[in-house]
């Protein structure tokens, strides 16, 4: 049945999509991308052309929008102004992309016939948590950023698309971490290790904050899982993706990171005031799909580790890796 599936990812040459994509591939489907290409890159999952058809523009353009969806039978939202400081700097457009596009986006694979819909959402609805225990998908959600106001609002507009025949999920990613195609280091992990790694000061703010995190081949495998897995387990459901073990403060990821440069130059700035401070729990997507994730931080850490130091990016405190 994979083999007769055509799959629509929009962002799909970003830094999620550009894994998710060859994924897609091995699996059988032919793969359908939607990218602006904001950040000029074209990774060679895209490039290549090979089973993959490239639509460049943005998903906001109605007519583009809509051309992309002829023919599809599932789709993977990625397309976003993504992260705090990037909707803060450009907030119309963040809730153009992030929401209005979305709704558009939704509503218009429901009415087109697209059967299956996976919409990548985020573990910062959740906010700023006032306990211990680990949330899950049925805490009432806090969003303290206008990123996560967004995901939170597109999420009930999808869910609410969802039945006869339109199965739409939403997951909630951890902060996801890892080596990519279209590389990212302004990305916690990615970025600690980076600055570590290449002798920088690395400067931590609010070092006692929890995250959680996910490898960027984890959350691909995630989105694929849902798609293949019967629409009467995902269909107008949320799953947190990622493991319950790896939660992490940004002080743990100093002490892993100097347990392998024991001189790394770093240093604390004490902060009470950041909002963001979540635990997260990733039990249920386990228990449904029986999901594991294959890397753990530490050893996200050597890759983007033996990255760095090879060379083989050769600027990597360039713009065009962050977003």
């Amino acid at each position: 049945m994979s083999g007769q599936r055509t799959t629509l990812v929009t962002g799909g040459a970003g830094y999620v999509g550009s894994v998710l994509v060859p994924e897609l591939l091995a699996s059988g489907r032919t793969v359908r991308v939607l990218d602006s290409l904001l950040h000029g890159v074209l990774p060679e999952p895209i490039a290549s052309g090979d089973g993959v058809e490239l639509v460049q523009g943005d998903v906001r353009d109605d007519d583009l929008r809509r051309a992309a969806l002829e023919g599809v039978d599932e789709v993977v939202h990625l397309a976003a102004i993504v992260g705090d400081p990037a909707c803060s700097r450009e907030p119309d457009e963040a809730r153009s992309v992030n929401l209005e596009a979305t709704r558009l986006l939704v509503r218009e694979a429901h009415d087109g016939g697209v059967r299956r819909f996976v919409f990548a959402s985020t573990c910062s609805n959740y906010g700023k948590l006032e306990t211990d225990e680990l949330a899950t998908e049925d805490w009432e959600l806090h969003p303290v950023s206008l990123y996560a106001e967004t995901k939170v609002a597109a999420e009930l507009d999808i869910l609410a698309q969802s039945g006869n025949g339109f199965s739409a999920t939403c997951l909630r990613l951890a902060t996801v971490y890892g080596a990519s195609p279209r590389m990212r280091f302004d990305l916690t992990v990615n970025e600690f290790t980076r600055d570590v790694v290449l002798g920088r000061e690395l400067v931590v703010y609010g070092e006692q904050f929890w995250r959680p995190y996910v490898h960027v081949r984890d959350a691909a495998r995630g989105i694929l899982l849902v798609l293949d897995s019967p629409a009467e387990l995902v269909g107008s459901r949320v799953f947190n993706l990622g493991d319950s073990a790896e939660n992490y403060r940004k002080l743990d990821l100093v002490e892993i990171l100097r347990s392998r440069v024991p001189d790394a130059n770093v240093s604390f700035v004490h902060r009470t005031e950041d909002p963001r401070d979540y635990r997260v729990s990733f039990e249920k997507i386990g228990a449904a799909l029986g999901y594991t994730v294959s890397m753990r931080v530490p050893d996200g850490i050597d890759e983007v580790a033996a990255l760095v130091s090879s060379g083989a990016v050769e600027d990597p405190f360039a713009d065009v890796y962050r977003n």
